[in-house]
């Protein structure tokens, strides 16, 4: 590792510790406007998302072939990335262990690069993905009041999905290649579910969903 990365990475890593800094003075009671709280609330998450993907790239730049490869990883996959399989009637369901973040102030680019990596893990692991020429995208969030606090679909980061599967899994984004569904349901179970379909199954899909079919 050059010296240049390795201060690159340093650099982050303070940089987002640093946008923390007008959080501070809430630890000792003093009190924020909620619109200034909120800004300084996204800056901060914005800069550690940032880090997080930089340094997801540089790190893997420089990380040597394991061993063994019968070996375990050392650094097992946290359980909030999630998992990708494909179900049924060559439907590929992708579930994100957290909530959809708001994008009404900067795009979320930890989703898109998360969802890339799952697929990479699903396609290393033996299996090939699906490719749909017209699709169909169904969002799902299941989320309690309490750990949900984006209730505007408007304002979920649901487009950076679309943008990691384009070329992949879809042609294209456009309205006529990938329509998009966004649902949501009362559960504590605080996680996404996306589930992509060729755009002709739709209504079985729907069908399926509200037990018309017996199941």
């Amino acid at each position: 590792m050059n010296s240049e990365d390795m201060a690159h990475i340093q650099q982050l890593v303070g940089n987002a510790f640093t946008a923390t800094g007008s959080l501070t003075a809430l630890a000792d009671g003093a009190q924020m406007q909620p619109a200034k709280l909120r800004k300084a609330l996204e800056q901060t998450i914005g800069s550690f998302e940032l880090a997080t993907v930089e340094l997801r790239q540089l790190c893997e730049r420089y990380m040597p072939p394991a061993g063994n490869p019968g070996k375990k990883a050392t650094i097992p996959r946290r359980d909030i990335t999630g998992s990708v399989e494909l179900i049924e009637y060559q439907w590929l369901h992708i579930t994100i262990n957290t909530l959809l973040p708001s994008a009404a102030y900067q795009t979320p680019v930890w989703l898109s690069d998360t969802i890339r990596r799952l697929l990479d893990e699903y396609e290393s692991g033996g299996h090939s993905l699906p490719y749909y020429r017209a699709a169909l995208m169904v969002i799902e969030e299941r989320s309690d009041i309490e750990g949900r606090r984006v209730f505007d679909q408007d304002n979920k980061g649901y487009k950076t999905i679309s943008n990691a599967i384009k070329g992949r899994l879809i042609p294209d984004d456009d309205q006529y290649t990938l329509g998009v569904a966004l649902l949501s349901a009362r559960s504590n179970e605080n996680a996404c579910h996306i589930t992509l379909l060729d755009s002709a199954d739709a209504a079985d899909y729907f069908a399926l969903r509200a037990g018309d079919y017996g199941f």
